[in-house]
């Protein structure tokens, strides 16, 4: 779970899922190369489940599996702290 772009891409995911497009225009200042290899992680853990529908042009949807839905649950009171605490967080060295 480690990387700057995993909780986003989970954090969003959690609203519902989207498509690797409106992935790609959600999570500000990922490169699409890095937004690919982050979700083919998460993938790999089980976390996000990748759904192809046979269509021209191609469809891909990611949404959250059950095991990627309780890890949201966890981060949830993180993101919390982390707002709550943004102003000195920003001061840290």
């Amino acid at each position: 779970m480690g990387g700057k772009w995993k909780g986003l891409i989970l954090f969003w995911l959690g609203e519902g899922p989207l498509r690797f497009g409106e992935l790609r225009r959600t999570v500000v200042g990922i490169s699409e190369r890095m937004l690919i290899l982050q979700l083919r992680e998460l993938e790999a853990s089980g976390l996000v489940h990748r759904e192809v529908h046979d269509q021209v042009p191609p469809k891909v949807v990611y949404s959250l599996t059950e095991f990627g839905r309780s890890l949201v649950a966890a981060l949830v009171p993180l993101g919390q702290w982390g707002e709550e605490h943004m102003e000195r967080l920003e001061t840290l060295p």
